[in-house]
């Protein structure tokens, strides 16, 4: 379905957990964590806490082999693959970051399925410690967005360039998948013909609740990855179904103009022998 953009968050969206606590509980700096967590904005945290696991002595091979045992539903994984499959563009939009991201999708064996990954920018220094840097500068330039979007990044604003782009394909159809509040903001630039799909209990769920007038896309909240699997696949084939009986009136309407414009040509003249 080359008119399908599967647009999906990545904590507790395609990931059962969040990357930050897991890596922070897992390596055993909760406690610091916690601690330093009302000083900062929680991007800037990530960045300082991978600082302080690296005085401690921890490798970015620690941190590798923790994302490696990060909790996933056994049905995200073929619901991703069969999305692809189909022909949907996908990608992602998370408020984690790369390395992480990058990590865990290719210990998935995922990585070719996702066109882009639009995320908090990371790389692994000199020293061998994983900076974390926010996606929109907050200093230099604030994103200017209150809908619930953190400082570091709007996805609002990300799935604005997406449709931005894809735009000169010609008319796509947009699926998001996510469960936090700050996957309110993209939710309200999907428009009529497109797809939301909040966890539910979660806190986009509960932003949706309070109201739904505000959401022009399609609501369909799921619960786990079975239903995650379930429902975007029910909407891929929904999607592919309404595009073809589209084409299949539109052959018709040009074989009866076709028809129509044979009738009107003039008849051939006998030869006189």
């Amino acid at each position: 379905m080359a008119g399908i953009v599967a647009v999906f968050d990545f904590d507790k969206t395609i990931i059962d957990c969040d990357s930050d606590n897991w890596v922070v509980d897992e390596l055993g700096a909760t406690d610091l964590f916690n601690e330093l967590l009302p000083t900062m904005p929680w991007n800037s945290l990530m960045d300082r806490m991978m600082k302080e696991l690296h005085a401690q002595g921890k490798t970015m091979e620690d941190v590798v082999q923790v994302l490696k045992r990060i909790p996933i539903h056994p049905r995200v994984i073929p619901a991703i693959k069969a999305a692809h499959a189909l022909g949907c563009d996908l990608r992602v939009v998370s408020d984690a970051n790369l390395f992480f991201i990058e990590t865990i999708l290719k210990h998935l064996g995922l990585s070719d399925y996702f066109s882009e990954i639009n995320t908090n920018p990371s790389f692994v220094d000199d020293e061998g410690r994983l900076r974390i840097f926010p996606y929109h500068d907050f200093h230099k330039s604030p994103h200017g967005c209150r809908s619930h979007c953190p400082p570091n990044m709007c996805k609002g604003l990300v799935i604005e360039r997406i449709q931005a782009s894809v735009a000169e394909e010609g008319k796509k159809k947009f699926i998001y998948l996510g469960d936090g509040s700050g996957d309110y903001c993209p939710s309200l630039k999907l428009g009529d013909g497109d797809y939301v799909m909040p966890r539910k209990n979660f806190p986009l769920w509960d932003l949706m609740c309070k109201n739904r007038l505000l959401i022009k896309a399609e609501i369909h909240e799921w619960v786990d990855g079975e239903e995650l699997e379930r429902i975007l696949l029910g909407l891929i084939n929904k999607i592919s179904i309404e595009e073809s009986s589209q084409f299949i009136s539109a052959d018709c309407k040009l074989q009866t103009v076709s028809v129509s414009a044979r009738e009107a040509l003039p008849h051939a003249l006998p030869v006189q022998q």
